[in-house]
């Protein structure tokens, strides 16, 4: 055999190595039910002492302990305006939950005729909210009950990021710099404005944008080293994974691989100058929901990689980051066949995820030994 036809054999058995040894490692998991019972269950938080909080999308937030039995709901929750898509959504202790006992809720506040995305804060006393504060309410409100965004993230230097929706009848509204919609916003913990902010001292944007052209995210990470990760529902196809930058427009609805529920074209443009392309685009769409950045010690090999939740397409899929993109590996755990809301790196590494039903389910990946 020739050295060319050695070295071309011996790169094709390292790579079938590591195809195997990912396949391998990629079973070397079981899937328990950690607790059910739960009414559309929509975000799930680690709390210090090891027990969880859990939001049901009516407006209930409770107390999960660390086997899994479901607390009674939590008093002093404020009211929820809960219709279609409305509900509760994220909760997200303080990083310093320890001294201050806070946590932070997104919900939908109104009702039919008028309604909006708010973030509030409370301190968590046992079985009680108490000293709940609005910290953020978007603007203006919106006469529909769809497309809320909704997820809570801390950056490292400890501002607060919210993601908002289009409220659906108001595609137009995310590419306008007036308003919150379709928007990632950036607040204090208090409810103030960064001063660096990009948008800041623009008398046609509101200080509070961070990033926008957004339709309706429902997935936000921050990475430990400060890399923020964001995936959004398209229409009919179009659904992204963007690498979040401060000030930068992700272009909906100018650009997109999607088409409206009609049938109709949204947009001539897949690309558009100025305008942020995605790392990964779902067409067909996989309707996401829920992201965690694995970095846990119990599945070594998954270290640094996305995993994504789906509820149309009830999956949750595997993305590796490079050095200008991601690649999507496809479904992993495909024994669950349900729509998945939410999906979370828990502190025990263990992967943790929200089945959306009205007999939801915490379903907890740990490895099989």
């Amino acid at each position: 055999m020739n050295p060319a036809s050695t070295r071309g054999l011996s790169l094709l058995l390292v790579i079938f190595s590591l195809i195997a040894a990912t396949s391998a490692a990629a079973q070397n998991y079981r899937i328990e039910t950690f607790a059910e019972g739960i009414a559309f269950p929509w975000s799930i938080a680690f709390l210090p002492d090891g027990s969880y909080l859990l939001t049901e999308r009516d407006g209930r937030l409770r107390r999960l302990s660390e086997s899994g039995t479901v607390s009674e709901p939590i008093a002093g929750v404020p009211p929820v305006f809960a219709r279609s898509q409305a509900g509760l959504f994220d909760v997200l202790p303080d990083p310093d939950f320890v001294e201050t006992g806070v946590i932070y809720l997104s919900y939908a506040h109104g009702d039919d005729r008028a309604n909006t995305p708010r973030v509030a804060r409370a301190r968590l006393i046992e079985d009680r909210l108490e000293d709940l504060e609005v910290i953020f309410s978007g603007t203006p409100k919106q006469r529909t009950a769809a497309h809320y965004g909704g997820r809570l993230a801390f950056l490292p230097d400890g501002t607060l990021l919210f993601t908002t929706g289009d409220g659906f009848n108001y595609r137009e509204d995310a590419q306008r710099l007036d308003n919150t919609r379709g928007k990632t916003i950036r607040i204090r913990p208090d409810g103030g404005i960064p001063a660096d902010n990009p948008f800041v001292g623009n008398p046609d944007a509101l200080d509070s944008i961070w990033t926008y052209g957004h339709r309706n995210a429902q997935g936000l990470v921050v990475t430990p080293d400060g890399r923020v990760f964001q995936h959004e529902h398209g229409p009919q196809g179009g659904d992204e994974l963007n690498r979040l930058q401060t000030g930068r427009n992700y272009g909906w609805p100018v650009i997109t691989h999607g088409i409206d529920y009609t049938g109709a074209r949204i947009s001539p443009f897949t690309e558009y100058p100025g305008m942020e392309q995605p790392l990964v685009d779902w067409t067909p769409s996989t309707a996401p929901s829920g992201l965690t950045y694995y970095d846990g010690e119990a599945f070594p090999d998954w270290r640094g990689q996305l995993f994504v939740g789906a509820l149309a397409e009830r999956s949750i899929r595997r993305v590796s980051l490079t050095a200008d993109g991601a690649i999507d590996h496809g479904k992993v755990f495909e024994e669950i066949s349900s729509r998945v809301r939410d999906v979370r790196t828990g502190p025990d590494g263990f992967i943790y995820v929200l089945t959306d039903e009205a007999d939801g389910k915490v379903l907890r990946i740990r490895p099989a030994q």
